[in-house]
């Protein structure tokens, strides 16, 4: 339960940042809208016309550059979005109701019904839809209904006698229509009632739509981090690279052949130290060790496949195609030999000898009963294994074969000599690392 509830958290803590994002973007856009706004008016009107709109978009910009600032700091509360939303309703309605419609003719006011003004609260809306919250654009299409029904009330008092559709409608003729239409004190509810009713729809339907992208976001992110806990839960039992092809395969990973570098580890004088520490001490003494070994063979892109007693078997270049795997692989037991020569586990000292072979090998999910692993098989494997007991016979730490030292660029490697190797018909060339 306490891992779901710190999922859900880590998923609303992502749409609160997809929404800081929207509202940042929102406000971007909105300057610009205003430069573009401040532009018209000076080049329509002419400055000194527009002298006296200038400053109110000034006011705007203001606010919307403290609103900027405000997001994502310690000072940003759910309600802060809200806030400055209905700052912004209320000085459009405010210019609405109070600016004159003219500087120049002396118009009533009535006549801010007849001009391009409403649109301006769909821009509200519109704004809003970008905070990605349906709460937010509600909001808009809200306050943006009551700031203009407001301004709307405002004007409507000081008409004396005001007149409406109903007035229109009930002229005889023509003229009279036309003459009520154009009258001073036309100012109809009814067309107000209409405005917001097709603001709130607007308003409604967009709502629905984020409500419907966060749901489609918010089961995406859900099954990402399922897919993340399969893979990191998986990853305790197979490699977290086979865990993640599984999983996007669905559990296929048809059995292919390819050539890969094989890196086979022991560890020297297993038994002896078993029978020296017994079952509970070897067992503490190998997991430090695996969790070091598979540490280092996973940070150079290699995947270990089996743990068989105290081996270890990685492969480069599986499921997840590397063409330095031959180097990687040599560079990842470099490693590993530094590291043993240096730490204990456990409290113990150990030593171990690797084998490394290049060359073709099967690899895919194989089993039965309703149970699979990823294993690998070929005479590739069989060889780095069999490298890795001469480096008894030998006396070196680690044996790579002439097919993985021909892969190899600007690295100096002892020749050990031709050997024979169990399994192939000629004797072929050896070589190793010398350590200081």
């Amino acid at each position: 339960m306490a891992d779901e509830t710190h999922r859900d958290a880590g998923i609303l803590a992502t749409f609160l940042k997809a929404e800081q994002t929207g509202l940042k973007l929102a406000i971007k856009g909105r300057l610009v809208a205003l430069a573009l706004m401040a532009l018209w008016i000076v080049l329509s009107r002419g400055a000194e016309r527009a002298a006296d709109l200038i400053p109110v978009i000034g006011i705007f910009v203001v606010l919307g550059i403290c609103h900027f600032k405000v997001i994502g700091t310690q000072w940003d509360r759910p309600w802060t979005k809200y806030l400055f939303l209905t700052i912004d309703v209320l000085l459009l309605s405010a210019l609405v109701a109070a600016a004159p419609v003219s500087e120049i003719l002396d118009l009533p006011q009535t006549f801010k019904f007849r001009f391009d003004v409403f649109p301006y609260y769909f821009l509200l809306v519109a704004i809003a839809s970008f905070s990605f919250s349906p709460g937010m654009v509600l909001w808009a299409g809200l306050v943006g209904s009551a700031g203009w029904m407001a301004a709307y009330y405002y004007i409507f008092r000081q008409i004396e006698n005001p007149l409406g559709w109903s007035d229109a409608q009930a002229s005889a003729d023509r003229e009279g229509y036309i003459s009520i239409f154009l009258s001073p004190n036309f100012i109809p509810f009814g067309s107000r009632l209409q405005e917001i009713i097709v603001l709130m729809i607007t308003a409604i339907l967009l709502a629905v739509v984020m409500k419907r992208a966060r749901q489609t976001v918010y089961a995406h992110l859900e099954a990402d981090d399922k897919r993340r806990n399969v893979s990191d839960m998986f990853g305790r039992h197979v490699p977290k690279a086979i865990a993640d092809m599984m999983i996007s395969d669905r559990g296929a990973l048809e059995p292919v052949e390819c050539e890969a570098t094989v890196l086979f580890v022991d560890i020297a004088g297993f038994t002896g130290l078993t029978e020296k520490l017994g079952p509970a001490r070897i067992t503490e003494v190998l997991n430090a060790y695996f969790d070091a070994a598979t540490e280092i063979i996973s940070s150079f892109d290699g995947v270990i496949t089996q743990f068989q007693g105290d081996a270890i078997l990685a492969i480069f270049n599986l499921p997840v195609a590397d063409p330095d795997h031959a180097e990687k692989a040599l560079v990842a037991a470099e490693t590993l030999l530094k590291r043993i020569k240096s730490e204990t586990y456990g409290g113990e000292t150990l030593g171990i000898r690797i084998g490394i072979n290049t060359g073709n090998l099967i690899a895919g999910n194989v089993g039965g009963g309703g149970r699979q692993t990823y294993t690998v098989h070929g005479d590739a494997v069989n060889t780095a294994a069999r490298l890795e007991a001469m480096n008894k016979e030998l006396g070196t730490s680690i044996l790579v074969s002439e097919a993985t030292a021909s892969r190899l660029q600007d690295r100096k490697l002892k020749s050990v000599g031709q050997v024979e190797i169990r399994g192939l018909s000629a004797q072929t060339a050896v070589f190793t690392l010398e350590f200081p």
